[in-house]
């Protein structure tokens, strides 16, 4: 566990707002310096194939499922929409927010053009929110598609994003993933610390990567490469679809005591389960990421 006196503070967080900056800082990560942060922001992403279907319980496709487990269960932050938060937050004003300021669905390909997602608020607007609403929004998250041609769009926004935040006192957290016509494997370890390396320029607090994945190397020690490069910015990685439990949770503890991970950033291996299951599966990952419980414990919180 750590203190105040343990959190790294950017230069460019102002004297006036370094005592906010390290407030959402500990409460977004526990006091642990590690984050797990709950992904709500798939509604636009994957639009509904990830909601209802095929071995998804129903409860999933209502919105408030992912609110109910983000009250109930032990998470770090919950990442959503601003719109999905003004209409649920006050409903469930324990949870700690972070705001998605931009995103975009799958339905134009890759093939048809180079993914391109730009904001929808400023943060000057989620600071307006923060105020007006007195809920616990404690940072921002901005997507970038590194690779595509409209990189530079993503990344200029970004990186006013990060610093207008950090003004604030409010964490940021960058969501980058290669893709577009010039990128062959998007799960490249080179190409993922490539990126993870970008998001450190930009001075981002967290950077959530896909985990590396290459043929014959373990994806863990593959992820040391892009831990390394991202030096103080702390790197997590994506949960990706729904697997089973023991093979996630043993995946999240490599990726955190072998990759040297920063936490984890998961959403439908949460959600897409019923809600009591949803919530014991969350307090497993919280268990395994912020308390450093082994993947034996994790699972028996899983099991219940």
């Amino acid at each position: 566990m750590i203190s105040g006196k343990d959190v790294f503070v950017p230069l460019d967080v102002p004297q006036e707002s370094r005592n906010t900056y390290v407030e959402n800082y500990l409460l977004a990560t526990k006091n642990s310096g590690k984050l797990m942060l709950f992904a709500g922001d798939q509604k636009i992403e994957h639009l509904n194939d990830d909601f209802y279907g095929e071995g998804i319980p129903l409860e999933d496709n209502d919105p408030e499922h992912m609110f109910k487990i983000a009250s109930k269960a032990t998470i770090g932050i919950f990442a959503s929409q601003l719109g999905m938060i003004a209409r649920y937050g006050m409903d469930y004003r324990n949870v700690p927010y972070l705001i998605k300021l931009n995103s975009k669905s799958h339905l134009v390909k890759v093939t048809q053009k180079d993914p391109k997602s730009t904001s929808w608020f400023g943060v000057s607007q989620i600071e307006e929110f923060r105020k007006n609403s007195g809920l616990k929004i404690v940072g921002i998250g901005y997507t970038i598609y590194l690779g595509s041609e409209f990189e530079s769009d993503m990344l200029s926004e970004a990186a006013k994003y990060i610093y207008e935040a950090h003004r604030c006192g409010m964490l940021s957290v960058i969501w980058i993933y290669p893709r577009g016509k010039a990128v062959p494997d998007e799960k490249d370890p080179h190409l993922i610390a490539g990126a993870a390396g970008t998001a450190a320029t930009l001075g981002t607090d967290f950077v959530k990567v896909n985990a590396p994945k290459k043929e014959g190397v373990n994806s863990a020690e593959a992820l040391k490469e892009a831990t390394q490069t991202a030096g103080r910015t702390k790197v997590i990685c994506a949960g990706g679809s729904s697997t089973d439990a023991l093979k996630f949770l043993q995946g999240l503890y490599d990726q955190i005591h072998i990759g040297g991970a920063s936490g984890n950033a998961t959403g439908r291996n949460i959600h897409q389960k019923p809600l009591d299951e949803a919530i014991r599966f969350c307090n497993a990952i919280s268990a395994l990421t912020i308390e450093n419980k082994s993947v034996e414990d994790a699972l028996k919180i899983y099991k219940g």
